[in-house]
């Protein structure tokens, strides 16, 4: 079941209150699971319970996506306060230093906790932060359209749609290789999570100069890339595999951006064995 936690972030104008969205579920050491923009913590929903089998997961809303209200006034969405926050989250909910395991956006949130000591593992599903500029222009375009498509399409289009094979694909074919295996119910969700984040254009304008440039020494580090990735192309994994020499380069043959939805098994096992 969802719940809610709030805590207290610094800003230039003193504290402010963020209020987190989340689903904890299993026992063991901490799993902490982070989605990308515009998604929502049902993203997990395919892995979550073998996850849980092995680990106390916690799978968050980001500020502004999901059921998560936006940041306060006086907090922007770049790294330098959704790191902090994620950090100020864990220890609210009496975790220390969890594993963590972020697709796209909540990759490149993994390996920034991981980068400041975070974390005690990082699994990287197609980070964001190892694009050229004409990728990260190519991305950004990219997921302007599908925000733009999922605010006008009417709601009713959006089921109907739903509820057929042709109809996932057209909806979310540029995230998963196998649209067509996610629920009608999930999709709906998911494109009115997309259509409805508060967070969206402020987390994209401050992507705009986000290179991750550093390595991320003493810790387990996997980087795992779908080969039908087709908004973050996976020659960005090589890249990552040169700026984390130590990291572990994973192919996940056959998924998409989003692969936690195209083959389960491989990307739990992905996440589990570096966990371990």
């Amino acid at each position: 079941m969802a719940a809610e936690v709030s805590f207290s972030v610094a800003s230039s104008d003193g504290p402010r209150t963020v209020t987190i969205a989340y689903e904890r579920a299993g026992a063991g050491e901490p799993l902490l699971l982070l989605h990308g923009i515009g998604h929502h913590r049902q993203a997990w929903g395919p892995v979550l319970e073998i996850l849980a089998a092995e680990h106390d997961v916690i799978a968050v809303d980001l500020p502004g996506f999901g059921a998560s209200p936006a940041l306060p006034d006086g907090l922007a969405y770049g790294l330098s306060t959704v790191v902090p926050a994620l950090g100020a989250l864990c220890e609210a909910l009496g975790i220390e230093r969890p594993h963590v395991a972020g697709n796209s956006l909540g990759g490149l949130l993994a390996l920034e906790l991981g980068r400041e000591k975070l974390a005690r593992s990082v699994t990287a599903l197609s980070p964001a932060g190892f694009w050229t500029t004409a990728e990260r222009r190519y991305a950004f375009g990219t997921l302007l359209a599908m925000r733009r498509g999922a605010r006008l399409l009417p709601v009713p289009v959006i089921e109907r749609l739903s509820t057929s094979a042709a109809g996932r694909t057209a909806l979310t074919s540029t995230i998963y290789a196998r649209p067509w295996r996610r629920s009608p119910e999930a999709v709906v969700a998911e494109t009115l999570a997309l259509r409805h984040a508060a967070g969206f254009e402020a987390t994209l304008t401050a992507g705009l100069d986000v290179h991750f440039r550093d390595d991320v020494p003493g810790l387990p580090v996997t980087v795992a890339w779908g080969t039908r990735d087709r908004l973050l192309l996976r020659r960005q994994g090589v890249r990552a595999k040169h700026t984390i020499p130590g990291a572990r380069l994973v192919r996940l043959p056959g998924c998409g951006h989003v692969p936690m939805n195209d083959d389960p098994a491989l990307v739990a096992r992905a996440i589990l064995d570096t966990c371990r």
